[in-house]
């Protein structure tokens, strides 16, 4: 295998990890909830045309300040700091304190005797999304994330109110309990979509569809690959049975061309050819 398969195999790799990075993110950010005969759909790291990551942070964190306490989170994942990261002790849980801020999802910090002390809230793997008023879906949903590492537990509930006219907050910080808080923020990622209304969704046959479109697309990449880089063939013939997706059109007009002939019969120009002979 020469050095340009390695670099193209490398790349594959490469792009199926942060395919799977992103498939798993938009899994945490998944909420369904069904209502009678309509299916409201949240999907919160999905792009959008003003917010094309969705409702995750472009500066890679949320920050808040209230009630003597800063709060720094990402939803539906990690944080990342190119700038303005927390400072303050007691980070062991989030990344200690070179990288503090960088292994959970959620953090507070406090002034205790005229230094900052951290405590973390959350990780991505803790984050419950649910419906915010189940009366009135189309409100908004609350993602949850919890912190179980440590006596007393911390939490960080944030709401998500549906608003498409544009992304507002958070702007203020509410403390519940010992170690629970939560925030508010408006975004177009809170709004619900229908994806089923009076049980006219997909069916069966439409699931079973798309199930066989993957496995055929999975089958056609994975015998690429092969071809290409084991095999060593290159161009168009690197398509696994490229000859009989190429005579696939002809196959399918000669099988209904036969359909046509058995259920119609013979034609008005062949009747015809065959002519009584007078006695």
């Amino acid at each position: 295998m020469g050095n340009e398969s390695r670099r193209l195999l490398l790349l594959l790799i490469f792009l199926l990890t942060v395919q799977l990075r992103v498939i798993s993110v938009i899994g945490i950010c998944e909420h369904s909830f069904n209502d009678g005969n309509k299916l409201y759909n949240f999907s919160l790291a999905s792009p959008l045309p003003k917010f094309p990551h969705g409702i995750l942070s472009e500066d890679g964190f949320y920050k808040v300040a209230g009630n003597e306490t800063v709060l720094w989170f990402q939803l539906c994942g990690g944080m990342l700091f190119n700038h303005d990261p927390p400072r303050c002790a007691q980070c062991s849980e989030c990344g200690g304190p070179s990288r503090c801020g960088t292994e959970c999802s959620a953090l507070a910090a406090r002034n205790a005797g005229g230094y900052h002390v951290c405590s973390t809230l959350g990780h991505a793997s803790s984050t419950n999304v649910s419906i915010l008023d189940k009366q009135n879906p189309f409100k908004g949903v609350i993602v949850r994330m919890s912190s179980s590492g440590k006596d007393p537990s911390c939490s960080l509930s944030v709401s998500i109110i549906c608003d498409s006219n544009g992304a507002q907050g958070p702007d203020s910080v509410e403390k519940l309990g010992t170690c629970d808080y939560a925030t508010t923020l408006r975004h177009p990622s809170g709004c619900a979509t229908i994806i089923s209304i009076g049980g006219k969704g997909f069916g069966w046959f439409g699931t079973l569809l798309i199930i066989i479109i993957c496995l055929f697309g999975a089958y056609l990449l994975a015998g690429t690959v092969y071809r290409y880089f084991f095999l060593g063939v290159h161009g168009i013939e690197v398509i696994p049975n490229l000859d009989l997706w190429a005579s696939l059109p002809h196959r399918t007009q000669i099988f209904f061309s036969s359909l046509v002939r058995q259920f119609s019969g013979p034609s008005t120009s062949h009747r015809n050819s065959y002519l009584p002979v007078n006695s």
